[in-house]
């Protein structure tokens, strides 16, 4: 099954862009993935192809239309009925390792690039439109983050990395950052690989590296860790529950 990304935008020129090279350029080649770029513009209804407004009770900037990002969105459901839709806002919920793997692992995704102000808060209300940040950052479009959350999903679908073990012991898989990497020579400006690194004790190994994915993550992303450690005292209490039921 091909996995199919459809972008709403006014910006359609700036797709594929960096997609079209590496493992994604060579991915859409071999066609595990497919790419639609849809003009928003072309559901304006005026000579002047106006798509944005505006604000409703003052304030800077525009805002795009309603109806005429209903009438986009409308149009690509049609071809793809069951893929989720995003809109690319800052003011939408972060977007996770965990979500991207759903994505990935489904149909498809459309996504929505917005502009200027931003959307007409009533596509919300009448259409199904998951709100999607890529981070704590203001963009002029959500082209770029839309180039992101494509680039996240290509590389989980089966065939596009060369290990299939790559995309599983890296940052966020579970809900930790990753533990560092070396790489030969074995010094450098005085600087070695950590001895544990070249014992070929592969539990001694695997002891470090999740030492220090925990001390990492603990010091550079404390809400992470919080989260971390929460989920680890829930699946410890629940596993002492069955262990108690087990025993009756």
């Amino acid at each position: 099954m091909t996995f199919a990304a459809t972008i709403l935008t006014l910006y359609p020129e700036m797709f594929p862009g960096p997609l079209r090279l590496s493992l994604a350029g060579r991915a859409l080649e071999e066609q595990r993935w497919s790419l639609d770029t849809i003009q928003i513009r072309d559901f304006a209804t005026d000579r002047h192809r106006t798509v944005d407004d505006t604000p409703a009770g003052g304030g800077a900037g525009m805002v795009l239309k309603a109806d005429i990002l209903a009438a986009a969105i409308d149009h690509a459901r049609i071809a793809q009925p069951k893929a989720p839709v995003l809109a690319m806002t800052p003011r939408g919920r972060p977007i996770t390792q965990a979500r991207i793997r759903e994505l990935a692992a489904g149909p498809g995704v459309t996504i929505l690039c917005g502009r200027f102000e931003g959307f007409d808060q009533r596509i919300f209300e009448a259409r199904e439109v998951e709100e999607v940040s890529l981070a704590d950052i203001v963009l002029s479009g959500g082209e770029p983050a839309a180039l992101a959350i494509l680039d996240a999903c290509i590389r989980l679908l089966p065939g596009v990395m060369g290990a299939a073990s790559s995309g599983h012991e890296e940052s966020f898989e579970d809900g930790l950052l990753e533990y560092p990497h070396y790489t030969r020579p074995a010094e450098w400006e005085g600087r070695t690989i950590p001895e544990v690194l070249r014992s070929g004790d592969h539990a001694k190994i695997a002891a470090w590296r999740k030492q220090q994915a925990e001390e990492i993550t603990r010091l550079r992303r404390p809400d992470l860790w919080e989260r971390h450690r929460g989920a680890r005292v829930q699946s410890a209490n629940g596993a002492r529950r069955k262990d108690k039921e087990t025993d009756q």
